[in-house]
């Protein structure tokens, strides 16, 4: 039986959120269940996701279309200029902490927190 990871996505440079992507796929296959929480300057990738030129657009569309990603901070999403795109998209929000996901809320359902 795979483990429980949440995997919180901070950093907004898109070749260290493809690793995001390449292991929470990598673990999804191995049996883990997996949650990828977008959080910080990351959120300002949500257009990447249907961004149909980028190299990475069928790792971005695989992690969506698995159910992988859980959420995207709504606070951060809205200082980042994305909040619109983000919903638009039809993304999750989260912000039961002050407007950002809460750590806890994942720790509490048995998730180990990995960040990147």
């Amino acid at each position: 039986m795979g483990g429980k990871y949440a995997l919180f996505a901070f950093n907004g440079d898109p070749m260290c959120f493809i690793h995001v992507i390449l292991n929470a796929l990598d673990m999804n296959s191995k049996g883990h269940d997996i949650k990828v929480i977008v959080e910080g300057s990351a959120c300002k990738l949500a257009s990447e996701f249907e961004n149909q030129t980028n190299p990475f657009y069928k790792k971005y569309q695989e992690l969506k279309e698995k159910g992988l990603l859980d959420c995207f901070c709504k606070a951060c999403s809205n200082k980042m200029g994305s909040l619109e795109q983000v919903e638009e998209i039809g993304f999750s929000t989260c912000d039961e902490m002050m407007g950002h996901p809460s750590m806890a809320k994942y720790i509490d359902q048995g998730y180990i927190i990995i960040t990147f």
